[in-house]
């Protein structure tokens, strides 16, 4: 039988890895008859963790959430994800970055050596994705009510700050918003709210960096399907000018006179064929024609468009525009 302490780790360990815990197949796992698993069931709640006993016809052990926070204990793996994910919080955008580190420093001082060396050699630099000026953080309290809000089901009123303003002084402030509140999404460094906008009847995306919420929240209400089911292919799907789908709402086909291994590295979500040493026919994506056409032309080569007409157009049309520009100038010898 293990030590009283080392019976203790073993204990928690358990009850912290299920629900419920039937109180025979407890004391079979650690070895030890039921009396000495009450025993061992009062130590813990002496230390201030809050196991409660579970009728039934096996009875057992819970483990609730209790009104303070007692001694927590991982193993090696979740010490190591919880350190990985405290080094790596500032890319979330969610302001918590001061907080994260203050927590780590707290985590490492309790780790045993093993596991400090092992977070040590694990050195982080997050590096955000370049932008013409630096992306806003979401505020930390306004995840919070956002985040309580979806999980009651309660409309949420609340102010949200529009891109751009070109008079503040002249603008006047638009009426509040009222949704009702599906999912908090975090996408690239920012958070998004996913609802159903009450005043617009539709679905509609909102940056959380721009919303103020409103207190208090309105009715509880019945949980709406949202197109698609998932809210990822869903949230894809609007940044990429679709509605309810997450492919493109525009789609072509041209073949390049380049080798599919020249293209490949820069096709992203498109799909590549060879059809020689010097030819690929490359499918890809955009929001709309126009932008499909320009994306061809990036591969700076020679392009036979093989369709939809909507792409051979769009190719006519941006030939026009780029021949508009340069009108009248003196061509390049």
């Amino acid at each position: 039988m293990q030590k009283t302490s080392a019976r203790l780790l073993s204990l928690l360990s358990l009850l912290q890895a299920r629900r419920d815990w039937p109180g025979a197949v407890l004391a079979e796992r650690l070895d030890v008859s039921a009396r000495t698993l009450r025993r061992d069931v009062d130590r813990l709640r002496e230390l201030g963790y809050p196991v409660r006993a579970v009728k039934g016809p096996d009875g057992g052990y819970r483990l609730d959430a209790g009104t303070r926070l007692p001694p927590l204990l991982f193993d090696d793996e979740q010490a190591v994800a919880l350190a990985v994910a405290l080094r790596t919080a500032a890319a979330t955008g969610a302001g918590i970055e001061d907080g994260a580190e203050r927590a780590l420093t707290t985590l490492r001082q309790v780790m045993p050596a093993r596991l400090r060396h092992r977070i040590d050699a694990l050195q982080v630099t997050s590096v955000a994705r370049s932008a013409p000026r630096p992306q806003p953080q979401a505020d930390t309290g306004v995840l919070m009510a956002l985040s309580a809000a979806v999980q009651a089901r309660e409309v949420l009123r609340f102010d949200h700050a529009p891109a751009h303003v070109a008079d503040p002084a002249a603008e006047e402030a638009p009426p509040p918003r009222r949704v009702e509140p599906h999912h908090l999404v975090s996408r690239g460094g920012r958070w998004y709210l996913v609802a159903w906008d009450l005043d617009r009847e539709d679905w509609r995306v909102f940056r959380a960096d721009r919303i103020t919420p409103r207190t208090p929240t309105g009715p509880r209400f019945t949980p709406r399907d949202l197109p698609g089911g998932d809210v990822a292919a869903f949230l894809t799907g609007r940044f990429r000018g679709s509605d309810g789908s997450p492919d493109w709402p525009c789609r072509g086909t041209a073949v390049l006179h380049l080798p599919a291994s020249a293209v490949s590295p820069h096709a992203a979500d498109g799909t590549v064929e060879e059809l020689g040493p010097d030819r690929c026919r490359l499918t890809m994506g955009s929001w709309s024609w126009p932008s499909l056409a320009a994306a061809f032309c990036l591969y700076d080569t020679d392009i036979e468009v093989v369709g939809p007409p909507a792409l051979e157009e769009a190719f006519a049309g941006l030939a026009d525009r780029c021949a508009r520009a340069v009108a009248g100038r003196p061509r390049p010898r």
